[in-house]
């Protein structure tokens, strides 16, 4: 019945889109399905920093490959990947085609290419100088390649490991690779065709071998003049060599390219099908899609037939039934990642919630992870915003997880593990002095660090510790609320006001203090701190983290002097000028591009400041910043995404403000309304119902409402509730091209 549910749900999304009228000059595409509207190559040239990859994958699986160049603009391929172990690394391994002179051989070929075309699905690229045509489909955790040689020469096939070994049985290659702490990716490939012969390669040149250990450990493979086409399926695994051959055997052997890109195709709609939309331009909808595909990229499934090999305690488990999710940036993603799944996937969210707890308990310390990946929890960042996560799910109704040992790990993680960034020690002096005074001491300009809890290349990020572990606090209360803990509940609670302790009246900033509690003088707002204003902040300024309370949005504004100086201040957020140059402010501030004023859409501390003007009374304002937000920074190109989106941290943002509403306070299951671009929107829920959003007339130019009903009822607050949605049912929208300065307004 369930399984029914979902297949209807799914085709009433596509009808949706199936019934789309061209609303502009430029779209007409009423046949596109939901993966047609995808482009991968958005934002693949980086404003500054990380750019986004065209990654080819299903949804939240192990297998992830792309292009391996160092840009998008780089006219060579290193190779051809056969699996990426994170969303921005390089291939574990390669395969290079090649036909030339056996002195010409290399362990990975450098390639010309031209023609690719590449989808979530299927990939195909022309090596034109080696006249070779490849293509490519996937599965979950397997693969085929097709290579097609044009001249009439001996065809090579060289299957290489960066830091591995090799082997030939006589019938498949199969390997591992180290990629960092103690962990190996295994493959298994099998040619369609038995070798000439089997070789290997190093300084001195060609040799005949079956094995080979160590960097750039390679095989090389030769086949007869007159070999045109090569089939090579593949799996991969992170268990061992032979479930590597087990996972390819369960999924494509037998199979085609062009038949696995069909399946690829199917499941792709499935998933990007749970959320249909209509109107607005193609472009439009072209951001959309490739943003909720871009939340599809992470975390990643490593449950492997029932097993999973886990870098938490360099182990394999058992799954008991239970898929097991890893490769979770949690810093980024708990702000509108996991609370969109907690919308349109609630049973993927919940086992993702549930292997947070399995690594806690198979890692030394029993504390929640912050940055859990393939090769264990990199500690990154500062505080541990995966507490909100957990919160955030429970409170709307998610709880096929253990909620006790969450907060057992949860809190074990901000108070006994150090809150000193980038680090898994020990909590210690640094921890004492916050839990005794409530915020985290700075240092002045030049003082040197003693604490041995601060990472050596990293700096103590005093204002954005305390005010991310101010909101960490806020999220341990309510679990301990939830879970009938009334002492510590009011203890984390009393603590999550810590923030008010930097908190400078006089210029409204947070500011950071020394030891003995006075403000650090003389200070600059905009640019104390050294590189990404560490030294106080995190990789964004005072202008950024002004705005990080967002667990008692009330006591800020209050703060602040009411609501018409919380305005003010919020204005002059968007109005500041940077203050230098962008050469000298970037070289500075790297990660705070995208910006308008001081304020910077291209980094995820942001998100929620837009929707902040509804707290205030001005909602139209809301309306108005997110509309020039989302056209001039998020774009159908290949400059399309503003700064570094982290596998769907940002892209979250888009789906959520594109639909119309934001979860600004994750662990409130309630939703700040911005301005919907779409004339509807359906939203398939994991429990059978559909919401719907309608805005009639909206448009470029009728961004802002003018009114506003749901389910039949007048809506006169910019907010809905999660048991809202949850219900089912119509939230509409009346749009207009002038503000209706007094809907929203309490």
């Amino acid at each position: 019945m369930k399984h029914f549910v979902k297949i209807a749900l799914f085709a009433l999304a596509i009808s949706f889109l199936a019934s789309c009228e061209t609303s502009t000059a430029e779209s007409g595409s009423a046949t596109k399905e939901p993966v047609d509207y995808v482009n991968p190559y958005m934002g693949n040239i980086s404003h500054l920093l990380v750019p986004t990859f065209p990654t080819i994958h299903l949804p939240n699986s192990l297998l992830r490959v792309y292009p391996e160049r160092r840009d998008y603009t780089e006219i060579e391929l290193n190779g051809l990947p056969l699996i990426v172990t994170s969303h921005r690394g390089s291939s574990a391994f390669n395969l290079s085609p090649f036909q030339g002179e056996e002195h010409e051989l290399r362990p990975v070929i450098q390639y010309r290419y031209d023609q690719e075309e590449l989808t979530p699905y299927s990939y195909s690229v022309y090596l034109d100088e080696q006249n070779i045509q490849v293509d490519y489909g996937l599965s979950h955790q397997a693969a085929v390649y097709e290579i097609q040689f044009e001249k009439d020469a001996p065809a090579y096939l060289i299957l290489n490991s960066g830091n591995g070994g090799m082997k030939w049985d006589g019938t498949a290659i199969s390997g591992y690779q180290l990629i960092e702490n103690n962990t190996k990716v295994y493959i298994c490939m099998v040619p369609g065709e038995l070798p000439q012969q089997v070789s290997s390669i190093n300084h001195s040149g060609l040799f005949e071998a079956t094995s080979a250990e160590g960097r750039n450990a390679c095989l090389i493979l030769k086949y007869p003049e007159g070999t045109k086409k090569l089939d090579l399926h593949y799996g991969i695994s992170f268990i061992d060599e032979q479930q590597a051959k087990v996972n390819m055997e369960r999924e494509v052997a037998g199979k085609t390219a062009a038949e696995l890109q069909k399946i690829g195709r199917e499941v792709w709609n499935e998933a990007l099908g749970e959320i249909a939309v209509k109107g607005g331009t193609e472009d439009e909808q072209t951001v959309f899609y490739t943003s909720l595909y871009r939340c599809f990229e992470r975390p990643v499934c490593i449950s492997e037939g029932g097993r999973y090999y886990s870098a938490f305690d360099g182990a394999v488990h058992n799954d008991n039934g239970r898929p097991f999710y890893t490769d979770d940036w949690i810093w980024d993603s708990y702000r509108a990642h996991h609370p969109l799944r907690v919308l349109i996937d609630s049973k993927k969210e919940e086992d993702i919630l549930n292997s947070f707890v399995l690594m806690s308990e198979q890692m030394d310390n029993f504390w929640w992870p912050t940055f859990p990946e393939i090769t264990g929890d990199s500690r990154r960042m500062n505080s541990n915003h995966g507490v909100a996560s957990v919160i955030d799910a429970y409170r709307k109704g998610l709880h096929n997880f253990d909620l006790e040992k969450a907060y057992k790990a949860c809190k074990g993680a901000i108070t006994e593990k150090t809150l000193a960034p980038w680090s898994g020690m020990p909590a210690g002096e640094l921890d004492q002095f916050y839990k005794d005074h409530g915020y985290i001491p700075a240092l002045y300009e030049g003082e040197k660090e003693t604490i041995p809890e601060v990472h050596s290349f990293e700096r103590r990020q005093p204002v954005a510790v305390t005010l991310g572990t101010s909101y960490d606090e806020w999220c341990l209360s309510q679990i301990a609320e939830e879970l009938g803990k009334t002492e510590e509940a009011e203890y984390f609670k009393k603590a999550s006001f810590n923030y008010r302790n930097l908190f400078n009246a006089e210029t409204k900033f947070f500011h950071p203090k020394d030891k003995d509690g006075k403000f650090i003088e003389p200070f600059d707002y905009k640019f104390s701190g050294g590189m990404g204003a560490r030294g106080y902040y995190g990789e964004n300024n005072a202008w950024t983290y002004r705005w990080d309370v967002q667990h008692n949005i009330p006591d800020l504004i209050s703060l602040m002097g009411g609501k018409e100086e919380f305005v003010k201040n919020l204005d002059a957020t968007f109005t500041e000028p940077l203050g230098r140059g962008k050469y000298a402010f970037y070289a500075q501030l790297p990660d705070q591009t995208g910006n308008v004023g001081q304020f910077s859409m291209a980094n995820e501390p942001s998100l929620h400041i837009p929707y902040l003007y509804n707290f205030a009374g001005e909602p139209w304002k809301t309306q108005k910043r997110l509309r020039k937000l989302l056209h001039e920074w998020f774009r159908n190109d290949l400059m399309g995404v503003p700064g570094d989106e982290d596998g769907g941290g940002m892209s979250a943002f888009v789906v959520f403000s594109s639909m119309g509403f934001y979860p600004v306070t994750p662990g409130e299951p309630i939703y700040t309304i911005g301005s919907p671009i779409f004339e509807h929107v359906s939203v398939a829920l994991g429990n059978g119902n559909i919401f719907e959003i309608v805005a009639i007339n909206t448009s470029e130019k009728n961004k802002y409402i003018q009114s506003a009903t749901l389910n039949g009822e007048a809506l006169d607050t910019p907010w809905i509730t999660h048991e809202d949605i949850l219900k089912g049912g119509k939230l509409i929208f009346g749009m207009g091209p002038k503000a209706n300065k007094l809907w929203g307004v309490e």
